[in-house]
């Protein structure tokens, strides 16, 4: 979340008057993450997001994000619903772009995640997965093999400004995680963006899952992936290995991981971790200066891709075979 496109009172007002959620009382831009522009409504009935999207964002894809938090949440996946209009419809319009209003969920993301996060936080993915099986909608991930190459496209050129002899570094692990990526492991639809910001929790308890905007069909195992790097490393950069251990186990209880899942899993993690660095990079030597823009550091991921090339186990990230 972040704000790239304020609004005024006079927009926001005018907006409201299509939905039947009471008066507005107060409005502020949320300033975390990187991606939409988001404000969290006070009205006289609750409270409410609304989320601007931004250029990133094929407004094209909107029925599917919308439609897969209804869908969870009809499966007992708790995430935030879509609020429909006057007039019966999900998406309006607001200082030019396309919007939306989803409910408000309760909760903090984690500062500092434990074990017990990561592992509410694997078995929540897993349940994630299973119930997104039977969605009607798909969606390629625009983020993957062709998409890193297109970001890269557009930010090699100034990479090694970030750090002297990234490009040739980059280069080579494109190469070598393209030649190598599976095609024929289980699929369905996966969140690709499961970070702590993106998960609230009432004290140790899991209270739900937010912002499916980069929600896609793809390698159900290159979700956990994304988690093994979003949750189990420390300030430091250290892996740590009781939290990786944890979020594994919680995943497994839920949805056992297949043998040639198994065996993939370190490429897949070496290629999450390209896939942020990339995306991180590109937004750090392209992306707008702001006060409520959040720019994120490229260097940490690099860190995480130079760690995985080190794995050939997945046993070595805590995996326990079931």
């Amino acid at each position: 979340m972040a704000v790239y496109t304020d609004i005024t009172e006079q927009e926001l007002g005018a907006f409201l008057r299509e939905y039947d959620i009471g008066e507005l009382l107060s409005y502020k831009g949320i300033a975390e993450g990187t991606e939409n522009s988001n404000f969290l409504l006070h009205t006289t009935t609750t409270s409410f997001i609304l989320t601007l999207y931004e250029k990133r964002v094929d407004p094209g894809d909107l029925p599917f994000f919308l439609g897969l938090m209804e869908h969870l949440a009809k499966r007992g996946v708790t995430c935030p619903l879509p609020v429909e209009r006057n007039d019966g419809t999900l998406i309006g319009e607001v200082a030019g772009r396309p919007a939306a209003i989803i409910t408000f969920l309760e909760g903090m993301w984690p500062r500092r995640p434990t074990a017990v996060h990561c592992r509410a936080v694997g078995e929540a993915l897993a349940k994630l997965h299973i119930a997104g099986a039977d969605f009607g909608m798909t969606r390629p991930n625009a983020l993957s093999l062709e998409g890193w190459k297109t970001l890269w496209a557009g930010c090699h050129e100034r990479a090694d400004e970030v750090e002297p002899g990234l490009v040739a570094e980059v280069e080579a692990d494109l190469s070598a995680i393209s030649s190598a990526w599976p095609s024929s492991l289980p699929a369905g639809v996966i969140h690709a963006d499961l970070f702590p910001d993106n998960v609230f929790f009432l004290g140790n308890e899991l209270s739900g899952l937010i912002d499916f905007y980069f929600a896609c069909n793809d390698l159900l195992v290159y979700d956990v992936a994304t988690c093994l790097n979003a949750w189990c490393f420390e300030r430091d950069h250290a892996f740590n290995i009781t939290k990786a251990t944890a979020l594994l186990a919680g995943y497994q209880s839920v949805r056992p991981l297949q043998q040639e899942e198994v065996e993939a899993l370190p490429l897949l993690c070496r290629g999450s971790a390209l896939r942020f660095m990339l995306t991180r990079l590109y937004d750090w030597l392209n992306g707008p200066d702001g006060a409520m823009v959040q720019k994120r550091d490229p260097l940490e991921y690099v860190r995480k891709m130079r760690f995985h090339r080190q794995i050939r186990s997945a046993n070595e990230y805590g995996l326990v075979q079931q």
